[in-house]
Order: C-alpha cells, then sequence, then structure tokens
C-alpha cells in the first residue's frame, strides 16, 4: 500500500482575506498577501488502506463527526478527479497551536492536499494543487509556496488561486506572540460568514483591499520594509474593525494583544524596525529583522513569557518529504 509524508507551513497574510463570494469553492472577496513560515509547519502523512471507510488523526487524536466529515468531503474530492474509489489513512500533527490565529488550517490543508495529490497519483502542479488546497482552506492555497505569496481571487473555481511573489533573500520574518493557545471560541469560517451579512462597513473594506494589494506589490518590489509594515498593520486593523462592526460583535483581540501592539508601537518611535499584524484570533505577529529579535522580546519581557515569543523566517515551498 502507498505511503507519504509532506510538510507545509503556515504563512500569515500582510494583506488579509476575510470573507467569501462563494461559500462552496471558497472564492473570497479580495485578493491576498502573505509570507510563508519556516517555524510553522504540518507534517501530514497518508496511506491507503483496505477499510469501509477514510480514517483521520489530527495531533494524534481520532477525528469523529463534523472535523471527520470536513475531512472526508475533502478527500471525496480527490477521489473525484482521480475516479479511483480507495480508502486512506491520514495522519497530521501542527507543530504549533492548532486553531488559535495562527494559520493552522493553512499548513494542514496545504499539506494534505500536497498528500492526497500523491496518494491518488494525480500529478497536479503547485497551481493546481493550490486550487484543491483553497476547497479545504481559502489560506491553505497560499501555503503550498514558501515566500510572499498573492493569492488571486478569481471569479471561478480554476481562477482561484495562489503564486509566488518573491523568495525575498533581505531580511524579512515574524516574532510570534503567543497570547492564547487556546481554540477560538469563533472560527474563522464562521466569522467570516457573520461579518459579510451584517458589517455595514464590509463593502468599504473590500475596495480598499483593491488599492492595498497594489501597494503592497510595489513595496515587495522595492524591498521597503517600513512600507510593507505600515500597510500590513493598516490591513490588519481594518479587518479586525470590520468584525467588531458585526451584529452580534466579534472580538478576538485580549488586553494582552492591545498592550503589545502598544508596546511595538512604542519600540518603533524608538528606532526598532517592528509592525505588527493580527488574524482571527488573539495572538499577535510582529512583522520585524532578525537583527531587532532580542530587543523586541526584552521590551515585552515584563509582559510576556520567553517561551511564547517564537521567531521564524521565511518558509519554503510545499515539500514531499518520503514516498513509498
Amino acid at each position: 500500500m502507498k505511503k507519504v509524508a509532506v510538510k507545509a507551513n503556515s504563512n500569515i497574510a500582510l494583506i488579509k482575506y476575510w470573507g467569501k463570494k462563494d461559500e462552496d469553492l471558497i472564492i473570497p472577496y479580495n485578493d491576498s498577501i502573505s509570507l510563508t513560515l519556516e517555524e510553522f509547519y504540518t507534517i501530514t502523512k497518508a496511506e491507503i488502506i483496505e477499510a469501509d471507510k477514510d480514517e483521520f488523526y489530527l495531533n494524534g487524536d481520532l477525528q469523529e463527526g463534523k472535523e471527520y466529515d470536513k475531512f472526508k468531503a475533502f478527500v471525496d474530492l480527490f477521489r473525484e478527479k482521480s475516479e479511483k474509489d480507495i480508502k486512506v489513512k491520514v495522519e497530521s500533527k501542527n507543530y504549533f497551536p492548532t486553531a488559535a490565529g495562527l494559520a493552522s488550517s493553512a499548513s494542514g490543508y496545504a499539506a494534505l492536499a500536497g498528500a492526497l495529490d500523491q496518494i491518488f497519483d494525480l500529478n497536479l502542479s503547485k497551481k493546481e494543487i493550490s486550487i484543491m488546497a483553497r476547497k479545504g482552506s481559502g489560506s491553505a492555497s497560499r501555503s503550498v509556496f514558501g515566500g510572499l505569496v498573492q493569492w488571486h481571487r478569481g471569479n471561478s473555481d480554476q481562477t482561484s488561486f495562489a503564486e509566488k511573489i518573491e523568495d525575498p533573500t533581505w531580511d524579512i520574518g515574524m516574532l510570534a506572540i503567543i497570547v492564547n493557545d487556546k481554540k477560538k471560541k469563533i472560527l474563522s469560517r464562521a466569522g467570516m460568514k457573520q461579518t459579510v451579512e451584517t458589517c455595514p462597513y464590509y463593502k468599504t473594506w473590500v475596495e480598499s483591499t483593491h488599492k492595498d494589494i497594489d501597494q503592497m506589490r510595489d513595496a515587495i518590489n522595492r524591498k521597503d520594509f517600513d512600507a510593507i509594515g505600515k500597510l500590513a498593520e493598516f490591513s490588519a486593523l481594518k479587518m479586525h474593525a470590520t468584525m467588531m462592526a458585526t451584529d452580534p460583535s466579534i472580538i478576538y483581540m485580549e488586553g494582552l494583544s492591545i498592550e503589545i501592539i502598544n508596546r511595538v508601537k512604542q519600540m518603533r518611535a524608538e528606532g526598532i524596525k517592528a509592525y505588527f499584524t493580527m488574524d482571527a484570533g488573539p495572538n499577535v505577529k510582529i512583522i520585524t529583522q532578525e537583527k531587532y529579535v532580542d530587543k523586541i522580546k526584552e521590551s515585552l519581557s515584563d509582559i510576556v513569557e520567553q517561551d511564547r515569543m517564537i521567531y521564524s523566517g521565511v518558509g519554503k515551498d510545499l515539500e514531499i518529504l518520503e514516498v513509498e
């Protein structure tokens, strides 16, 4: 029986995506740009089994109920595409907190898509794997690639995919601050749907992201770290503002999140290159350069424990670790 192991890295969006115009195909209202992170990753092992149903283990726990149903629906996409009615056992492990706003679904579904491509002998291109991964989790489309990545929103299944902008050799990375590693109460998918349906400012958010994308592409081309950081902060704050202005309000930030944000602003005023971003969760990511990491950790040491501050450089493309 065939076995495979695949590694995919998490990514954190610099220009955010929040909201889908097609819930089934996971096609977003706006493009997004992300940075893939080396230190946050998922390793997924898959094998063909002789059984009546698939098996799915996440972080060592057998998944049932809604999580299993979502997994099975994703595997079904590969069964349909390959026209092979085989059953699989999948063991997926996240080497960082799951469902805590650190993009575990991105690396998880990217790794799963890469593994199933091998299991079902589809030999898909990375663009095609990105399209498939998107159907599990939108941000997973970006985790197929390393470096700086753009997800093109598109207007159909085949036109919504991610592609690499570049593998930056210049100094850029992220310091993830783990404010809370517990599973969030409102998952991203539900939060997005509520925001689209009830936020009176949502249309303005979408319109503003088109300009943000163009400006971020320009900043990346110029390797302008400060421009990249400012745009990322603005995008994150706008996204959280749309969540807060929903009915009922969604607030992922905690008191410590806001305290860290204020510290980042203070550090920047003191000449340290540091910019914050946040996804759908309380954890803060600081976009910075490696030479400033120790100073940032020292500045936050009175409010954040050292082992809850993890620096990551730039991650690589989806990687096949082994095939048997």
